[in-house]
């Protein structure tokens, strides 16, 4: 009961929403430029259950792990049966910059999903900041020769108030061998330091070997929350989508790089360890989660390989520029070798899944 109240669920719940937004952004900008919209399904494969609703049916299929938007004419065959009236609603038959904004709409609605996940959840839980506070100070360092100490937390920085963790990184990063005039609180006193900035060497998020100015100190790891208010929790989503979008732009280009080696990547089994682990310390922390695996959703759709919706705008706007499609011939070609890259990386990060688990 516990697996599936605390995995199965949550991961079904997390998937399906996710997967449900991506299809009704291709489902509702279709519908707005008149195009007739065949069947909507969550799941691939074998029809589980459906309703036929107007001129559409909409289903639930065997396979949870993606979904689908028919549309009429969207093979682009001939071979396909479009009966006369239905011509000027077919797929094929739209002006490409609509088609495009048709297969768009899928990844758009996916970074929309998750800025309103951010904003609401700023909005009622509020913004956590980890305190300006010292939690070590290393020897022989800029802060130890300038007299920081351990429990010292920094008030100001050359006039500029700080409020979090963060605004001394900002100013730091922003100031090598410039000396910089902190307010220190210690107890009950408060003074006035000098701290010289130093170029070192350290690693980024990816493991690799930067040059940044450094002052030599840890935090001490507390927060606080603030109350943003509905205008600050927005802003502060649109500044968390648009993070959490260049980091997994950033990484995409990693692992090209190799950079970011190709094991640490993971597929369902691992969103659905993760959320079994946040579900159990708590249920509101699949909010945000669910954010992120949503624009990563969103921008991995947007790589140009041609089974996914990426692939699928590179073949319009070829089309574009060439002011005809691309053959039926050519464009099959494309989509079995992008349906085989499709299926080898599955199968890379099933194996990295089912490596993590033994380990």
């Amino acid at each position: 009961m516990d697996i599936f109240l605390y995995y199965v669920l949550p991961f079904i719940l997390v998937l399906g929403v996710l997967i449900f937004f991506h299809e009704l952004g291709h489902f509702i900008v279709a519908k707005y430029f008149h195009v007739k919209v065949l069947k909507f399904s969550l799941g691939f494969g074998n029809k589980l259950v459906g309703k036929k609703i107007g001129e559409t049916e909409y289903l639930i299929s065997s396979v949870p792990l993606g979904g689908y938007v028919k549309l009429l004419g969207e093979s682009g065959e001939d071979t396909e049966e479009i009966a006369p009236e239905d011509e000027a609603r077919s797929f094929s038959n739209q002006h490409v910059l609509k088609r495009i904004a048709i297969v768009l709409a899928g990844p758009v609605f996916n970074l929309l999903l998750a800025l309103v996940i951010f904003s609401l959840f700023y909005l009622i839980a509020g913004y956590q900041v980890m305190t300006p506070q010292i939690g070590q100070v290393r020897e022989n360092s800029p802060a130890s020769k300038a007299g920081i100490q351990k429990g010292d937390v920094i008030l100001a920085i050359s006039g500029q108030a700080i409020t979090s963790w963060e605004d001394i990184k900002v100013v730091v990063r922003k100031s090598p061998g410039i000396p910089l005039e902190m307010l220190v609180k210690r107890g009950d006193k408060t003074l006035a330091l000098t701290v010289v900035p130093e170029v070192s060497s350290t690693k980024n998020i990816f493991g690799e070997e930067i040059k940044t100015p450094l002052i030599g100190v840890v935090a001490a790891g507390t927060f606080k929350t603030i109350d943003l208010g509905p205008g600050g929790a927005i802003k502060e989503g649109f500044k968390k989508t648009w993070d959490v979008t260049k980091l997994t732009c950033l990484t995409i280009v990693k692992l090209f790089e190799r950079v970011v080696p190709i094991k640490t990547l993971g597929g369902p089994i691992l969103i659905g360890q993760m959320t079994g682990q946040l579900a159990k310390e708590n249920f509101a922390y699949l909010f945000p989660f669910m954010a992120v695996i949503s624009v990563n959703l969103g921008i991995l759709n947007l790589l140009p390989v041609p089974i996914l919706d990426g692939g699928l705008i590179i073949f319009l706007l070829v089309e574009l520029i060439l002011g005809r499609p691309i053959s039926i011939k050519k464009r099959d070609l494309a989509q079995k070798v992008g349906l085989i890259l499709l299926i080898m990386l599955m199968m890379v990060v099933m194996y990295n899944d089912i490596t993590r688990i033994f380990k």
